[in-house]
């Protein structure tokens, strides 16, 4: 329960399941009742400068295309899993990394130097500070249409699933993460051919719509999912990115809030991992 006190008014919101009840008090004693999806929270900050977005409004921006998404993280952080389509810029020169923020300068590079562009910033979520100091620095700068999907990746991960990694971050976790799991999404006559050394097959073209049917629930069954560790890191390649994202979806419908799928092609992972 998360009691909220605005305008003199006292608001409940009981948290309930995926939704939200908000009961709010009236002047007569009497409670209104608004009921609506968890998609639709934010952290209700106090004394923001910039907006906050909710994961419903944050998914149609990526869809539609009408913000530029920048992730606030290094970017080791953003190479091993970020939000698709996100950008990353490098970070603001001479920053400690306990203040870490992103150079500002650069993102105007990346947006033509039109400070009212659209921008969305995410980072590590409810905690992670970094989307507050690069949306104050971009408002110092002059950019004037900044939000902020404070929420982060963590509940990006848990409400909606899939992240995609890049070459570098593959390379990352190849080397320094032993209980990771590779799965290949490509056919099985194309995995037994070659792969990806320690890679199991879950191939796209047998996986069925829904929850704990065809191909994945095999693969829950038979180990070839970490079914006694759903936080296990789990990473999909395909002979193409569609190809392992749709598997990715697949699995993380199945509880592994730890996906994410290669947004490269297999013969480019192959030609790197030794």
């Amino acid at each position: 329960m998360v009691r909220r006190v605005a305008g003199g008014t006292a608001m409940t919101l009981l948290v309930i399941g995926i939704g939200i009840i908000a009961v709010t008090g009236t002047r007569g004693g009497a409670a209104a009742q608004t009921v609506a999806s968890i998609l639709q929270a934010t952290l209700m900050e106090a004394n923001q400068q910039t907006p906050e977005i909710t994961t419903e409004e944050f998914r149609k921006i990526l869809v539609d295309g009408s913000a530029t998404v920048f992730d606030a993280r290094p970017f080791k952080e953003y190479a091993v899993s970020h939000v698709p389509g996100a950008l990353n810029v490098s970070a603001k020169p001479g920053v400690p990394m306990s203040l870490y923020v992103s150079d500002v300068a650069e993102i105007g590079r990346r947006l033509g130097g039109n400070k009212s562009a659209p921008i969305v910033l995410y980072c590590n979520g409810p905690f992670c500070g970094k989307s507050k100091r690069l949306a104050e620095e971009l408002l110092a700068a002059g950019f004037t249409n900044i939000r902020r999907y404070q929420l982060g990746i963590p509940v990006w991960r848990a409400l909606v699933g899939t992240t995609e990694i890049e070459l570098e971050g593959v390379l990352y976790v190849y080397r320094g993460d032993k209980t990771a799991v590779l799965l290949d999404a490509r056919d099985p006559a194309e995995f037994a051919a070659a792969t990806v050394s320690g890679a199991v097959n879950i191939a796209a073209s047998l996986v069925l719509p829904g929850k704990d049917v065809g191909e994945v629930k095999k693969a829950k069954d038979d180990g070839r999912l970490p079914m006694e560790d759903h936080n296990t890191r789990i990473i999909v390649f395909g002979k193409d990115s569609a190809q392992a994202r749709a598997v990715a979806e697949a699995v993380a419908r199945e509880a592994f809030h730890n996906v994410s799928y290669f947004v490269g092609r297999y013969e480019t992972l192959k030609s790197v991992l030794k």
